[in-house]
């Protein structure tokens, strides 16, 4: 009998601006600290490329190739063509088992995510409207409108914020 996988993963949401990338900066190297493996998934709306017109990697994408991995003594990498969003689940069953992946965006999928909010980039909270969202981060306490059943969180208290994620990360069970 083969055991299910789990992946212990946790969701750091808000609008452009709020300071996602910035805390998980900060969160990364605490986690480690704290002996802890610990990977990422970062979503975004805008296309990327990692490659240039002209390079090997390329030329194999151009023509057909559906998945293109560049080797190199210091790291691989692995692109992958598709024509839909792939799923937390899609994207986690081809990572290495850690013991936490970070995963930034996904809002509206996340099981379990803390958002970050300033109210200085005057964008709307999306807890509101967001129901895996079980915590806020701020730089400012006083935050409209706010669930009772939702933590908030100081922004800039990185080790209380690690603290949390450790505690409430979702464990997320990947098919066999």
């Amino acid at each position: 009998m083969t055991s299910q996988r789990t992946q212990l993963i946790f969701g750091i949401i808000g609008r452009s601006g709020a300071g996602k990338t910035h805390l998980i900066s900060r969160l990364l190297p605490a986690f480690c600290h704290l002996g802890l493996r610990v990977s990422t998934i970062k979503h975004t709306h805008h296309g990327v490329d990692m490659d240039k017109p002209g390079k090997d990697t390329f030329v194999h994408r151009q023509n057909g190739a559906t998945e293109v991995m560049l080797a190199t003594p210091e790291r691989w990498v692995l692109q992958h063509e598709c024509n839909t969003l792939p799923t937390i689940s899609d994207l986690l069953q081809r990572m290495e088992p850690v013991d936490l992946v970070l995963v930034e965006g996904f809002h509206a999928t996340m099981p379990t995510c803390m958002e970050v909010w300033r109210p200085t980039i005057g964008k709307t909270p999306l807890f509101p409207q967001t129901p895996g969202v079980v915590a806020v981060a701020s730089d400012n306490s006083n935050i409209p409108n706010i669930p009772n059943n939702l933590t908030v969180l100081d922004l800039n208290d990185t080790m209380a914020i690690a603290a949390y994620i450790r505690a409430h990360a979702y464990a997320f069970k990947l098919p066999n």
